[in-house]
């Protein structure tokens, strides 16, 4: 796996870093922005929709760029887009400063993920592709403990949620030059055409479950990772210990939980497509039922965190897989339209949640995010109804 490690390592500290601090750093340090910022509720939906708006631009830009540029340009705009953001945030004075830098961090997770499927087509064996693939993935797990880690260090600390930001910035910067690296050396594509046939199958009807669960989980865990830890901190944090460490206690649990995304393809095997895709919106609706109800329990709230951290790793895989089947001669557009389905629920979750829960309150609010969650269960189509629209997989 010689020529596969360096553009594993590159492609997994990409994705730490680009959906661990940069597109979820605001959620782990809500509580914090709220009161230096004197932030509402509402208004923080709008900053957390607006980040993932950024992510859902770049995910459509990203698929120019590596058409036309291959993956390298890509990945090197988000690792530096990540680095201003994130630095920006570190010394923002105001909520127009905070807001900027979010969204800019945030634009890195739609610029730093589906160009290391190129990538890898271009660079890796086949016998070696899924392992560094696989390995690639599970950098957004990494990220998120690591994110946590940091703040959980420095909670105590009157500033120390700008030296964590800083921290942040600097991890970006490395992260460049380790990518810069590893992608100069990749073959370069025979073509930069685009079968424009195979375009036309991205949203056709074999594609509608795999997009519609995109979507559903784009929204709940949109709203989850924007104000899990808000509502934990409003509810009086964790019993035994300061409110502050109830968000970086969470998100370590968030990420440990997305371990189990390794054993994707294992119980795929056993279940099947449907039993695995029903599954995991079982995990959903109890992350989200859970927090909701019993934010202050230690039980509820790890078990929570974890089985979110399980349904994002868990269907980041599956929608690698099912839109690689889907569309196998547009591996990488075709990983992208789902992506942007998911981006588009995260950008309306956010938002659309704020605002409920100023006169619902943020209980009622992860519930109703919940009932989302058991529809989707209960709407999946099993086999039978994929392959009448045209789709095979199981």
């Amino acid at each position: 796996m010689s020529r596969a490690w360096p553009l594993a390592a590159g492609g997994a500290l990409a994705t730490a870093m680009a959906f661990g601090p940069a597109r979820m750093g605001f959620g782990l340090f809500l509580p914090v922005f709220r009161d230096e910022f004197s932030l509402s509720t509402s208004t923080a939906g709008l900053i957390a929709s607006s980040a993932f708006g950024g992510f859902f631009l770049a995910l459509l830009l990203t698929v120019w760029l590596v058409v036309i540029q291959g993956p390298r340009l890509a990945v090197a705009l988000g690792c530096f887009a990540a680095l201003f953001g994130m630095a920006i945030v570190a010394i923002a004075q105001n909520p127009t400063m905070l807001a900027v830098g979010t969204v800019l961090a945030a634009t890195s997770a739609g610029f730093c993920w589906s160009p290391f499927n190129d990538a890898a087509e271009r660079g890796v064996p086949f016998n070696e592709r899924e392992r560094a693939l696989s390995i690639i993935s599970t950098g957004t797990a990494g990220g998120i403990v690591g994110a946590g880690i940091l703040a959980l260090a420095v909670a105590g600390l009157e500033h120390g949620w700008r030296t964590v930001w800083v921290v942040f910035a600097l991890a970006a910067l490395i992260t460049a030059a380790v990518n810069l690296y590893a992608l100069a050396r990749l073959p370069r594509s025979d073509s930069h055409s685009v079968d424009r046939d195979a375009l036309g199958g991205l949203f056709s009807r074999p594609a509608w479950p795999l997009l519609a669960i995109a979507l559903s989980f784009g929204l709940t865990n949109g709203f989850y990772l924007s104000f899990a830890v808000d509502h934990v901190s409003q509810a009086g944090g964790l019993p035994g210990i300061a409110t502050a460490l109830s968000g970086p206690v969470l998100y370590i649990a968030l990420g440990a939980g997305g371990l189990v995304g390794f054993l994707t393809a294992d119980v795929k095997a056993r279940v099947g497509l449907t039993g695995l895709v029903r599954g995991i919106f079982v995990c959903s609706l109890l992350s989200l039922l859970l927090l909701g109800l019993l934010p202050t329990s230690w039980s509820s709230l790890l078990v929570s965190a974890a089985l979110q951290g399980t349904c994002i790793m868990v269907l980041s895989a599956i929608f690698s897989f099912w839109s690689s089947h889907l569309h196998p001669r547009l591996p990488t557009v075709g990983f992208t339209a789902t992506l942007t389905m998911f981006a588009l629920g995260n950008i309306i979750g956010p938002a659309l949640g704020g605002f409920a829960a100023q006169p619902l309150g943020l209980a009622t609010t992860f519930v109703a995010n919940a009932g989302l969650s058991l529809a989707t269960v209960l709407l999946f189509p099993g086999k039978p109804r994929r392959e009448a629209l045209g789709d095979a997989i199981d």
